[in-house]
C-alpha cells in the first residue's frame, strides 16, 4: 500500500500526543499479558540514553512508534512497535520495522531481537516479524522465559549496499515507503 505521509523520525516521547499513544499501547500489552510478564516501556523507560524513540506521523498526528534500544556491540532490540488504530492496514508498522532494522544496519548491530505477546491479539505482529526474516530464539537481555512471550531474531547482513529506499535510510534515517 502506498502511504503518505511525514518521513519517520526521531521523537520525544514526553510530547502529549505521543504519550498518548504509548498509553494506548501499554493498556493494549496490559490487557493481553500479565503484568510481571509485560515489558511494554512507559515514557521514563523510553529515556534511557540506550534508546532511540521514532514516530510516524501523517499531517502532523502521530500514527506510529517504535523505538531502538541498544544491547550490546552488535546487538540490538525493537521496542514499542505501535501503530494506533485507525491506522491500521496501511502499512506504518511495516515501514517502521524496515527503518529500524535500517537504523540497526546503519549503527553497525548484526542482529535484532525483540520480545512480544504470545496471545491472539499479538498474531498481526508475530506474523510482521516473520515476514521480515525474525525466527524465534530463547530470551535475551535479562528477559525471562514464560508462556506470555515470545522472543524473535533476525541476524542482519551490516554489508547489504542494495540500492534503492531502503539503503538511502541508512544513510539519512528517513524512510521512503516501499510499494
Amino acid at each position: 500500500m502506498v502511504m503518505t505521509g511525514e518521513p519517520i523520525a526521531v521523537d520525544d516521547p514526553r510530547k502529549p500526543d505521543v504519550r498518548a499513544l504509548l498509553e494506548r499501547h501499554r493498556a493494549f500489552a496490559l490487557g493481553q499479558t500479565p503484568p510481571e510478564h509485560s515489558f511494554a516501556l512507559d515514557t521514563d523507560g523510553l529515556l534511557d540514553p540506550a534508546i532511540t524513540f521514532f514516530s510516524f506521523r501523517d499531517s502532523g498526528r502521530v500514527l506510529g512508534i517504535g523505538a531502538i534500544r541498544h544491547l550490546g556491540p552488535d546487538h540490538a532490540e525493537i521496542k514499542s512497535m505501535h501503530t494506533a488504530e485507525a491506522a491500521r492496514g496501511r502499512g506504518i508498522g511495516r515501514a517502521m520495522l524496515t527503518h529500524l532494522l535500517g537504523v540497526a544496519r546503519a549503527r553497525g548491530f548484526r542482529r535484532v531481537s525483540l520480545e512480544t505477546g504470545t496471545t491472539a491479539a499479538f498474531s498481526p505482529a508475530r506474523a510482521m516479524y516473520q515476514s521480515a526474516g525474525f525466527v524465534p530464539c530463547g530470551p535475551f537481555a535479562g528477559y525471562q522465559p514464560s508462556q506470555d512471550n515470545l522472543f524473535m531474531t533476525l541476524e542482519l547482513d551490516t554489508a547489504d549496499t542494495a540500492p534503492g529506499p531502503v539503503a538511502a535510510q541508512r544513510h539519512s534515517h528517513r524512510v521512503w515507503w516501499l510499494p
